[in-house]
């Protein structure tokens, strides 16, 4: 249907079928050639290198100067070999040092990027140059291309904590930042796009708020604050700031809250009147149903923090019900963690099916929680020596099934749960399939598993048979799609840097660190034995030499200068 489609519009607007984009032409004869010579032109550019050496061996006379070089050679004194492999060694153990550190700051090789990105231009190694911009080969980079950056977007955490109350205070205590830049950056642009609109101009008070939401500073954040609330007693969205970040307490942030719900209500009902009015007044509404709704979803949250979970519970539901269309948010996750704290496991279950869909977007807290009511069934009888020796059950195969589920969404989970590392605070942005939203979800959760006897136990047992189904995660997914290769960088930008990040899968260690090491090691190895048995080295020189290029040996050669060793010092200093 595509090739049709583009044939006739090929054909309706008289142009060229090489014009129309997914149609690829027949290529003539000369483009093939040129194509062709590309993909191999490393490999005719050393054959032709070595046609040219062998055609002017005679003329260069590359064989005299070989035998030349090799007396050379053998004149040298052992003192040079232990200077020369002694500064190899350590020149290369610098490097190795080097590419060690940046591999492990930078997921990479610094000559492997260095190469890609300078040599291979130089080597013919330009694909882009012989794919049309039609071509499905450069479709298919484009839709790659789209693919990684949808995996890669990043979500505001629906379970973030408070700035003043739980951050400030973990700064206080620990004298450790545990909010990046790029995540309050986000939380910035977050606020912007959810407090402001253009109509702010209107109303003085929410000008003020608009300059203190791009402002970096806390403390000038909050003196806005106070200053939009001089202008207006009723101004919703300096109560949301102040209970954000100058609140110290739980107690003092829902205190706050209180005051910007009953002023964010009284300003919706105003945008619900004059809705209708113009352009200007819908965005209007927008904004405030963003303020009424974010209020409320916050006072829900502190009431769960409080220990009322029945009353977070009921604003939450109602939230779901007042405003269906904002899923977006994920207000759904908040409930599921509420419900658990109540062990009202039935009406998880009943969300769980709404939410666990194959058309909406999945998320650790819906996989792992499905997987965690499956494993309950069943955790608290189960044993590996019985069910190795009469084999699973029905119920406890879909246990297992969940828990597979649930790892290849998110495999770092499992570690944090099993206490295999250690938790931090969450961040207020994650990266699902990432360390972000593993550390977001086992920070609210463990607790839940615990509370489940054996569910631990039956985790510990079976999370890692996932990785046994799925041996290439970048290129293939069993339940989901692959593996997205961008997790890691983003996650470094999402998590402190005093959090060792988890990376999945396990990248190997490059080959030019290997190169490295070895070539480090087996110089110093030949630098120590030259040093220590210069006998030995000199004959194991010699038969080298010689079989390298066979020629007469001079008599005021290495042998001879071997016996000037005995007494004398061979250290670096005297080479």
């Amino acid at each position: 249907m595509a090739d049709r489609g583009g044939l006739s519009e090929a054909a309706a607007t008289g142009a060229s079928p090489a014009s129309v984009p997914g149609l690829n032409p027949t290529l003539g004869w000369r483009e093939r050639l040129r194509a062709g010579l590309a993909g191999t032109g490393a490999s005719l550019w050393f054959v032709a290198g070595l046609g040219l050496l062998y055609a002017l061996r005679i003329p260069l006379r590359l064989c005299e100067n070989l035998a030349a070089a090799t007396v050379f050679l053998n004149s040298l004194t052992p003192k040079f070999y232990v200077a020369l492999t002694g500064t190899s060694s350590l020149i290369s153990g610098l490097i190795f040092i080097f590419e060690w550190w940046y591999f492990h700051k930078h997921g990479t090789s610094f000559i492997e990027q260095v190469s890609v990105s300078h040599l291979q231009p130089l080597m013919g190694g330009t694909e882009s140059s012989i794919s049309e911009p039609g071509s499905p080969s450069r479709n298919r980079e484009s839709e790659t291309s789209r693919q990684n950056l949808s995996e890669c977007k990043v979500w505001r955490n629906p379970l973030n904590l408070f700035r003043g109350a739980e951050y400030r205070r973990y700064t206080w205590v620990t004298g450790k930042e545990p909010l990046t830049y790029y995540d309050m950056n986000l939380s910035a642009q977050d606020h912007q796009t959810f407090f402001t609109c253009d109509t702010d101009f209107l109303r003085p008070s929410d000008t003020v708020m608009q300059k203190a939401w791009r402002e970096r500073n806390p403390p000038a954040r909050i003196k806005a604050a106070y200053q939009a609330l001089e202008l207006n007693n009723d101004c919703a969205t300096a109560y949301v700031l102040l209970a954000e970040e100058e609140a110290t307490t739980i107690v003092d942030a829902e205190r706050l809250f209180k005051q910007a719900l009953k002023a964010g209500e009284t300003i919706y009902r105003q945008s619900q009147q004059c809705q209708h009015q113009s352009p200007q007044h819908e965005a209007q509404l927008r904004r405030d149903t963003n303020v009424l709704v974010y209020i409320k979803r916050r006072l829900a949250m502190c009431a769960r923090k409080l220990g009322r979970i029945r009353e977070a519970v009921k604003i939450m539901r109602d939230l779901m019900k007042e405003f269906p269309p904002l899923t977006m948010v994920n207000i759904h996750e908040n409930l599921l963690e509420s419900l658990l704290e109540l062990q009202a496991y039935a009406d998880v279950q009943a969300v769980l099916a709404k939410y666990d869909d194959i058309s909406l977007p999945k998320s650790a807290a819906i996989c792992y929680t499905a997987a965690l009511l499956k494993t309950r069934t069943v955790s608290e009888k189960f044993s590996p020596e019985t069910a190795s020796r009469r084999g699973l059950s029905t119920a406890e195969i879909n246990a297992v099934e969940a828990i597979h589920r649930a790892v290849e969404f998110n495999p770092h989970v499992p570690k944090y749960l099993l206490e295999m590392k250690s938790l931090i605070l969450p961040p207020e942005h994650i990266l699902k399939r990432g360390d972000s939203e593993a550390i977001a979800y086992a920070f609210f959760h463990l607790q839940h598993w615990k509370r489940i006897e054996g569910a631990l136990n039956l985790l510990q047992c079976t999370w890692e048979g996932t990785f046994r189904m799925i041996p290439y995660p970048l290129e293939k997914g069993h339940l989901f799609y692959p593996y997205p290769s961008c997790t890691e960088m983003a996650d470094r930008e999402l998590l402190p840097t005093f959090h060792h990040v988890s990376v999945y899968p396990k990248k190997e260690l490059p080959l030019f660190i290997h190169f490295t090491a070895g070539f480090s090691s087996s110089t110093a190895m030949i630098a120590i034995l030259t040093h220590q048995f210069p006998e030995i080295m000199g004959i194991f020189a010699k038969a080298v030499l010689g079989l390298w290029c066979p020629q007469p040996w001079a008599s005021s050669g290495f042998e001879e200068n071997t016996q000037d060793l005995k007494s004398e010092d061979l250290g670096l200093s005297s080479g």
